[in-house]
């Protein structure tokens, strides 16, 4: 095939010249600093003298490209969603690949960031009545995940009840380190890992480099990975709880639906790229009929979809009528920080539920000030004890309570005022009690708002919002003696409003194409519980001893699998709609008005109502989605014609549609309808794009 034509090349040779390490070619002998990079291959210019796409992308005459190269030692041979590999190699090295006359495309491999008993009932699962008990709880659909593997000896994932693993299963159950092969079973259904990239890019002992707990096998080290999996599909579990808070029945929003767990990212290192891309690739492959993906880029990350493996590898998914939904990503409230952009994703943000965890902070002159906690130890011994903010004094480290900025002999026995931000919000903790502080008041800044999330804290300790954290640190600063104490509630359950859009969801509109709004819609995502590994207590941290079945966790990544789980629900009651067909219906059935009857709000700014910037076509709920009346659809044609009209030339699109395509002489102009607007169909399928402009005002 003829060398990759027009500004798609030039971009490809201007991310290498941008990315690409100093050369030490040196006279010295010094070696050229390696990368790990991802090719897009034309798989129909492969001689048909090699058996297979590995054996040609290895074979001297593939590498004779470049001459006088050694072949090739690829990382992942990809052949499903996408067709190419990935290697590591020299930036030179990877220049002359890209002028190979197969190579469509080539682009450096990235790290990404990983991005319940009520959350059914609040989005209107009800049992053993209407979309439960007519898709019978998602039995005979497969929920593929891509995350940090799995912890397979959890209730949430017995296999007691279920009937035999569907037939036309392809998937496969990785033995490793503390995996046998006997951890699957008619529930977990199959399980993978891909380490190759990351590998690659860490080096090879950098599993456990960091001294935590990992397993070169699908078991979970981290816990995201379960927690996600069993949001999705969990088995029932009975009196789960935890440590006594969110204590009830615990299942999953498809609870029949089976699991197959693909770990694509490592604790403490992130995913990258050309392992996520080889779970997709793999993933459809086994025969998934929904992925569920909690992970992005950073906020407001707008590569173009042929640069952006999770587009290109969801892409390759959805062509085969795989759902896919992947997080909006935590960087809100701020404007434009959404990720995952591509119009055939589902996009999600998070909201909250009609419950909480909160905790109470009594100051010395008597004013009482509401926040949140998931502390379960014991209480506070004194009713009063001296209240300290170290920022006063100590600087911006000390202010954020980051590792030994603290003076101990200033914190002992104390209350300690800690702000949020730059460390994570259970650390700051555990450094006050290394410190010998006696608890902790979290407070947020501007940033964060009034948005608050529990956690498991390994002393006592409260969230407050903005507002009640600026009057517990005027009244620390201006108190002659300032005192306070602490106070726990439990769980409450009927709180109103609900649901609000949680402050940290990302929120549109799309950087990369504002005419089509993203998030497209928002799920529970705040203070879920769900199953957590064994390898670490809740908090992650490497001092927490306490080891739990399950853990409350807040983020867009526990939102969107409740979107997987409710597209397994109407693929099992629908097995003929297409994932364009299932998007919409949720969409069109989304609420925007909240348990009092009032439009949902924004967390982050109380009494403001939120947007379709904010929360895309709503909250979802599954009341309606079975029977929508009216959805939208969308196939192949349709993204192509989509991205002819956002200027995309043809080899650009070759790379994420993985075949050739003509975009036509004069581009549509109606980008927002993908430059092929068509009716809406009745009862029949929804609706993949929808106008930020034409829905919502300017902020």
């Amino acid at each position: 095939m003829a060398t990759p034509r027009s500004p798609f090349l030039l971009l490809g040779l201007a991310l290498v010249a941008l990315t690409a390490p100093a050369l030490l070619r040196a006279d010295g002998g010094g070696e050229e600093a390696r990368k790990t990079y991802i090719f897009r291959v034309d798989h129909g210019a492969k001689p048909s003298v090699f058996p297979t796409h590995a054996h040609w992308y290895a074979s001297a005459a593939f590498a004779s490209a470049a001459p006088g190269a050694a072949p090739l030692q690829p990382l992942h041979v990809y052949g499903t969603v996408f067709h190419g590999f990935s290697a590591s190699m020299p930036a030179s090295r990877a220049e002359e690949l890209r002028r190979h006359p197969a190579v469509l495309a080539a682009f450096e491999d990235r790290v990404r960031p990983l991005h319940t008993t009520r959350s059914p009932q609040f989005m209107g699962l009800r049992a053993r009545l209407g979309l439960w008990s007519l898709a019978d709880y998602g039995s005979d659909v497969i929920v593929g995940v891509l995350d940090t593997g799995v912890w397979p000896e959890r209730r949430s994932l017995s296999d007691r009840n279920l009937p035999p693993v569907p037939a036309r299963w392809r998937g496969g159950c990785d033995a490793g380190p503390g995996f046998p092969a006997s951890s699957c079973n008619r529930k977990l259904v199959g399980a993978r890992f891909f380490s190759q990239g990351h590998g690659a890019h860490f080096g090879a002992a950098a599993v456990a480099s960091n001294g935590s707990v990992e397993f070169m096998s699908p078991r979970d080290a981290d816990g995201h990975g379960s927690h996600t999996a069993t949001t999705a599909a969990g088995s029932v579990a009975y009196d789960a709880s935890m440590e006594g808070y969110a204590s009830g029945v615990a299942k999953g929003v498809a609870p029949k639906a089976r699991v197959a767990a693909y770990k694509v990212c490592w604790k403490g290192a992130g995913c990258m790229d050309s392992d996520i891309l080889a779970g997709f690739d793999r993933a459809v492959a086994d025969g998934v009929d929904v992925i569920s993906v909690s992970i992005g880029g950073g906020s407001g990350v707008t590569a173009p979809f042929y640069l952006d493996p999770i587009a290109i590898g969801a892409y390759g998914a959805v062509s085969r009528g795989v759902f896919v939904a992947t997080s909006a990503g935590n960087e809100g409230p701020t404007s434009m920080s959404v990720t995952n952009l591509a119009p055939w994703l589902a996009t999600v943000g998070a909201g909250t539920i009609d419950r909480n965890f909160p905790a109470e902070i009594v100051l010395g002159d008597g004013r009482r000030l509401s926040g949140v906690s998931l502390y379960s130890g014991k209480p506070l011994a004194n009713s009063s004890l001296p209240l300290y903010y170290p920022g006063r004094t100590g600087g911006l480290s000390a202010s954020l309570c980051m590792e030994n900025s603290i003076d101990p002999s200033l914190v002992k026995g104390k209350i300690v005022v800690c702000d949020r931000g730059s460390s994570p919000r259970v650390a700051k903790g555990m450094v006050v009690k290394e410190a010998g502080g006696a608890a902790m008041v979290l407070t947020n800044g501007e940033a964060n708002g009034e948005g608050l999330v529990g956690d498991a804290h390994v002393l006592p300790a409260c969230a407050v919002g903005e507002k009640e954290g600026d009057a517990v640190k005027a009244y620390a600063a201006n108190a002659s003696n300032p005192t306070a104490t602490i106070s726990f509630g439990g769980t409450v359950v009927g709180v109103k409003p609900a649901p609000v859009v949680a402050s940290f969801s990302a929120r549109g509109p799309n950087g990369l194409v504002p005419e089509i709004l993203k998030p497209d819609f928002i799920a529970p995502g705040v203070n879920i519980l769900a199953a957590w590994t064994g390898a670490t207590g809740p908090t992650g941290l490497e001092g927490d001893t306490r080891r739990t079945e399950f853990n409350i966790l807040s983020g867009t990544s526990m939102a969107c699998p409740h979107a997987s789980g409710a597209a397994a629900l109407l693929m099992s009651a629908h097995p003929g709609w297409s994932p364009a067909a299932i998007r919409s219906a949720l969409m069109t059935t989304a609420i925007v008005t909240d348990n009092r009857g009032g439009p949902v709000g924004d967390e982050a700014e109380p009494g403001r109502g939120a947007t379709p910037f904010d929360y895309g076509a709503g909250h979802i709920t599954m009341g309606k989605a079975l029977d929508p009346g009216l959805v939208y659809d969308a196939g192949e044609d349709d993204y192509v014609a989509f991205m002819c009209s956002i200027g995309y030339e043809p080899n650009a699109i070759e790379v994420v549609t993985h075949k050739p395509v003509t975009c036509p002489a004069a581009a549509a102009t109606s980008r927002a309808n993908g430059g092929s607007p068509s009716a809406p169909t009745s009862t029949t399928r929804p609706s993949p794009w929808c106008s930020a402009a034409a829905t919502s005002p300017g902020r």
